[in-house]
């Protein structure tokens, strides 16, 4: 156990440049780590309970480590409280444990408040209890309380951000394989910036629409023949999908054909969009190169997979036709948040630009900021 059974640690959200929705499809995402942050301050207890508080909620939730099965707690809580069910359920058995958090993330802007929260708590409890857990683990460990506890069908992408990423650098991560590098993203060198545009159009990912998306992806695998559709590498390949065989059965799939085409299209494309960005950042090409493959990324999200929204999609065009090189959606969608790419300079034209935008449509007013790569998830104290 570390030293005086307590310690301070932090997590971070993050922003996805490009590679959305296929980390659950087995395939390629290009991550970056924000400089906000959810820090947990953890201590030991002896009693089997866990406290869980938080300076952003009212109250506090207190659970028997032997009843987190059963246990009824409010949604947010249900975030660390996974965290600790996981490592009990994996034989690390936990004592009693006091988990306050304090965050700076923007929760429901899409840059993973949740794997923060779940980064955080894990990283607390692997080095508090002094725990041999490999990083490896300790994102499966996060992935599994959000699907498991939470509901939230999600991938490993935030976690692996939250935990990997490093300082100045994008995470490229092959999920099929688990191979990652680290790929030099300084756009400040070459006077560009990346704008975060918050919608401040909340998303919740625990409904049915996330989900559906991957059930579709999965029906779309198995009617092309492949386990998933990392395996389809040629877009062609799609237009093939026919799901009357599926299951080696005549009749009618719960999706139509062309919905599954759609569905399966953004992720064979995506995945080729993630490659062709990494190549062009690793051979030192001009940044401003990868504008147009983000753009590409929205429209396929929006058009072929559905997932956008009047905010999203106005905060992209209002974007790009103030001068971003690309813009797109980020993370689960429904809401949340967009990023473009811009020169350095243009950045408060850029904003200013979708915020007039928004207040002409009648939307909540967005919050934008300048996202450069941070440090993955770390012992403050």
């Amino acid at each position: 156990m570390s030293a005086g059974g307590r310690g301070v640690w932090a997590a971070p959200g993050r922003v996805n440049i490009i590679g959305e929705h296929t980390d659950y499809n087995n395939g390629y995402v290009l991550p970056i780590a924000l400089p906000f942050t959810v820090r947990c301050a953890a201590s030991a207890r002896a009693d089997g309970r866990v406290g869980v508080r938080s300076r952003q909620r009212a109250g506090e939730v207190a659970v028997a480590v032997d009843d987190l099965d059963g246990a009824r707690a409010p949604g947010w809580a249900r975030y660390p409280l996974g965290v600790v069910r996981e490592y009990v359920k994996r034989g690390y058995p936990i004592p009693g444990v006091d988990l306050s958090l304090d965050g700076d993330v923007p929760v429901g802007a899409g840059l993973s408040s949740s794997a923060a929260v779940e980064c955080s708590v894990a990283v607390a409890l692997r080095d508090l209890f002094d725990y041999a857990v490999a990083d490896e683990e300790l994102i499966d460990i996060a992935r599994a309380a959000e699907n498991d506890y939470v509901g939230a069908p999600t991938g490993i992408l935030d976690q692996s951000a939250s935990v990997l990423c490093t300082a100045g650098h994008a995470l490229f991560l092959d999920v099929a394989t688990g191979d990652r590098a680290q790929i030099p993203f300084d756009l400040a060198a070459v006077g560009l910036a990346l704008l975060v545009v918050d919608t401040n159009t909340p998303h919740a990912l625990v409904d049915g629409e996330y989900a559906a998306r991957r059930a579709q992806c999965e029906a779309a695998a198995a009617a092309l023949g492949a386990a998933s559709l990392r395996e389809i590498t040629d877009a062609a390949e799609v237009e093939k999908l026919h799901t009357a065989t599926v299951d080696g059965q005549e009749g009618t799939a719960p999706w139509d054909d062309e919905l599954l085409r759609r569905r399966a299209r953004h992720v064979v494309t995506e995945n080729a969009r993630v490659l062709a960005v990494v190549d062009a950042l690793r051979t030192g090409a001009d940044p401003r190169a990868i504008g147009p493959v983000l753009s590409a990324s929205h429209t396929s999200l929006r058009d072929d997979f559905a997932v956008s929204c009047p905010q999203l999609d106005a905060a992209a065009d209002a974007a790009t036709a103030a001068g971003a090189y690309g813009a797109r959606m980020v993370g689960g969608g429904f809401g949340g948040s967009v990023i473009a790419l811009v020169e350095a300079d243009r950045a408060e034209v850029v904003s200013a630009a979708v915020a007039d935008r928004f207040a002409a449509a009648g939307f909540a007013a967005p919050r934008t900021f300048a996202a450069v790569p941070a440090a993955g998830a770390r012992r403050l104290e």
